[in-house]
């Protein structure tokens, strides 16, 4: 049993999400009703560069996709992960090799080989934790009540 405890450390996942500007996330799905393209979608329209890995793809979300991490040219800050937790030691061991920053498995993804290989190399290891969520936790999109849309009283329609 893998203790997730140690990857999911609030003030690493905070370091990680401020200091980061280039995510490649691995699996990335051209499919709308996916997951990964709506977390894509999202990181996107908040600033980061988004470059997308699958193999079966050529475009997504408008960002030219590469067959994998190997192929990607530039360097990046986070690998995102949207793939099968026994793909995760190959994963990782490409991510040290590129230099990533940390490898953000998503939910369910979880492989302690994996943690392991990318630890070793000197990558940061979130494990079980959705980048989108963590996001919006400590970047302020989400609040207490729901989602923060900065309006303080309710504006209501119909009887005054």
């Amino acid at each position: 049993m893998t203790d997730l405890a140690r990857y999911q450390d609030p003030l690493t996942i905070q370091r990680v999400l401020h200091t980061a500007g280039t995510i490649a996330i691995v699996g990335l799905s051209s499919n709308e009703l996916r997951a990964s393209y709506f977390v894509g979608y999202y990181l996107k329209r908040h600033g980061y560069q988004v470059i997308p890995v699958n193999p079966r793809e050529t475009e997504i979300l408008g960002e030219k996709c590469y067959p994998s991490l190997q192929d990607v040219p530039v360097p990046v800050d986070i690998v995102n992960v949207f793939r099968a937790p026994d793909a995760l030691p190959g994963i990782a061991a490409e991510a040290v090799k590129m230099g990533a920053g940390a490898l953000w498995c998503q939910f369910g993804v979880i492989n302690a080989d994996g943690a392991r290989i990318a630890e070793d190399g000197g990558v940061t290891v979130i494990m079980d934790r959705c980048l989108k969520v963590e996001h919006a936790r400590y970047v302020g999109r989400m609040h207490w009540l729901g989602f923060n849309t900065q309006r303080i009283t309710s504006v209501r329609a119909g009887l005054q």
